[in-house]
């Protein structure tokens, strides 16, 4: 699956492509290479375990979002979007806040997170909210085409429901945009 779309003039181009999509059976997750870019700003390029913070990718494109790395599963909007495929939670993470902002533009901050809940940001892009959304969308909607006939059994049972519920409102949200 790839998806990638240029930003208006004078905005950001934002890219989020996910492809290599592969079960992990004895960890029961999905794992994908991940590319991640604002304009030249490479944010992500690496094979990376793309389930466990698709709620949090999903809830992000309607909500303002901080993450916790350390919160438990079912507090899944607070998960980083991406995690390290070794199965360790405490592995490599990407984390990021995300700001819904006026003239429907979103503010994307790569963060590192600590223990103590604080975060220090690391790189922030002002991105259009309809190019973000549309990406994530096709991600989701490519999650659940490859799941739909797998034995796959996640950490947090509700992804799949979760995800499915997430993709329907923010479809309803782009036709009404």
């Amino acid at each position: 699956m790839e998806n990638g779309t240029s930003g208006k003039r004078g905005e950001s181009m934002f890219e989020l492509v996910i492809k290599g999509w592969s079960l992990d059976k004895d960890l029961q997750i999905i794992q994908a290479d991940v590319h991640m870019s604002v304009d030249d700003s490479l944010i992500i390029e690496e094979p990376l375990c793309i389930d466990v913070g698709l709620p949090a990718l999903l809830y992000s494109a309607l909500h303002d979002t901080a993450p916790n790395r350390f919160a438990p599963a079912d507090q899944w909007e607070r998960m980083p979007f991406f995690v390290c495929g070794c199965g360790d939670p405490e592995c490599r993470g990407f984390s990021f806040v995300v700001r819904h902002l006026p003239e429907e533009q979103l503010e994307l901050s790569s963060v590192e997170e600590r223990t103590n809940g604080t975060y220090r940001e690391l790189e922030t892009h002002v991105i259009p909210i309809r190019e973000y959304r549309e990406q994530i969308v096709d991600i989701a909607e490519t999650y659940l085409q490859f799941i739909a006939d797998l034995d796959y059994r996640p950490y947090f049972q509700n992804t799949v429901k979760v995800v499915e519920e997430l993709v329907e409102q923010l479809q309803l949200t782009l036709r009404s945009e």
